[in-house]
C-alpha cells in the first residue's frame, strides 16, 4: 500500500532553516508527480511545492525564492528545503501524491517563532 511519511521538523526560530523528508513506498516513485501542502491552525490545507517526474518545479508565491523541492529516486525520498523561514511558515506539512487517487502522509508540524 501507498505510505508517505514526513520527517524534519521542529521549532526554528525566525530566519532559520529546516529540511523536511518525506519517505514513499508502496508506488512507483521515479514516475509520480511529488507535492508538499501545508495546513495552519485554522486555515485551510494550501499548496506549498511541486516536483515532476522530470524534476520540474514550481512553488506557491509566498515560499518563492525560500523554499526548494528535491526529489531522490534513488532512494523513494522527497525534500522540502525552507530557508528564511518565517512565523507565518508556521503549520502542519504535508507530503502528496497522486497514484490513481490521492495520498496524503500524517504531516510534521513547522514551527517558527522567536
Amino acid at each position: 500500500q501507498v505510505q508517505l511519511v514526513e520527517s524534519g521538523g521542529g521549532l526554528v526560530h525566525p530566519g532559520g532553516s529546516l529540511r523536511l523528508s518525506c519517505a514513499a513506498s508502496g508506488f512507483p516513485f521515479s514516475t509520480s508527480p511529488m507535492s508538499w501542502y501545508r495546513q495552519a491552525p485554522g486555515k485551510e490545507r494550501e499548496y506549498v511545492a511541486h516536483i515532476t517526474s522530470r524534476s520540474a518545479t514550481g512553488y506557491a508565491e509566498s515560499v518563492w525564492g525560500r523554499f526548494t523541492i528535491s526529489r531522490d529516486n534513488a532512494k523513494d525520498t522527497l525534500y522540502l528545503q525552507m530557508n528564511d523561514l518565517k512565523p507565518e511558515d508556521t503549520a502542519v506539512y504535508y507530503c502528496n501524491t497522486y497514484y490513481n487517487k490521492n495520498y496524503w502522509g500524517q504531516g510534521i508540524q513547522v514551527t517558527v517563532s522567536p
